[in-house]
């Protein structure tokens, strides 16, 4: 990923979403949490004999390696909040469970699949939901949630034109329109559609 968000790309990859959540986690307890990307950072895997031994016997797929007081807690996976408390020595007691599940990052994935009307995300997220025993009721619920999220901005567009055409006396619309430099535009010519060269939409 290009970011250590893990909701970059086309995608939403919801286990770096989990980690990253996790981490800012720790770094709110106090632990001191320093991240590299061998892309970006690539000085930093050479520089480390433990990580740099990992990446010539395994390559990449040794990644993401996980090191806590110079050792290796994990690699090839993103850790739990658990095993990164354990490596952290937090007490248990503070170490309050992250409601942030695979399950609840599927749901969440189903919701971004129906925002981006994207069919083999929904596909994919799908799934991996039902694989992971999420309920066709708990999938519908995420569904209808992004729709009505997604609904939002066409209510209010329609609600607009309804208030202008229910006005018998409404101002015409604008002549111009304001280009993203603020030169100016000719509105839509008769017969122009919304979104076409000149007309001044969009």
């Amino acid at each position: 990923m290009c970011c250590a968000s893990g909701v970059c790309g086309p995608v939403v990859d919801p286990d770096l979403s989990r980690f990253a959540a996790d981490l800012d986690w720790l770094a709110a307890q106090g632990v001191p949490v320093d991240r590299f990307n061998l892309a970006q950072q690539p000085q930093a895997f050479v520089n480390h004999a433990l990580v740099r031994a990992a990446l010539e016997q395994d390559g990449e797929a040794c990644l993401p390696i996980v090191l806590a007081d110079g050792q290796v807690v994990s690699r090839g996976v993103y850790p739990s909040r658990e095993a990164l408390v354990r490596a952290a020595g937090i007490p248990a007691a503070v170490a309050t469970p992250s409601l942030y599940t695979e399950a609840v990052a599927e749901l969440v994935a189903i919701g971004a699949s129906i925002a981006a009307n994207c069919e083999p995300c929904f596909k994919a997220h799908y799934d991996r939901a039902r694989k992971l025993g999420v309920s066709a009721a708990d999938m519908t619920r995420a569904v209808e949630t992004a729709q009505t999220v997604k609904d939002a901005p066409a209510r209010a567009v329609l609600a607009l034109a309804d208030r202008y055409l229910r006005q018998p006396d409404a101002p015409e619309p604008v002549a111009v329109a304001k280009a993203s430099k603020g030169a100016l535009l000719p509105m839509a010519a008769p017969g122009d559609s919304c979104c076409t060269p000149g007309s001044g939409c969009c």
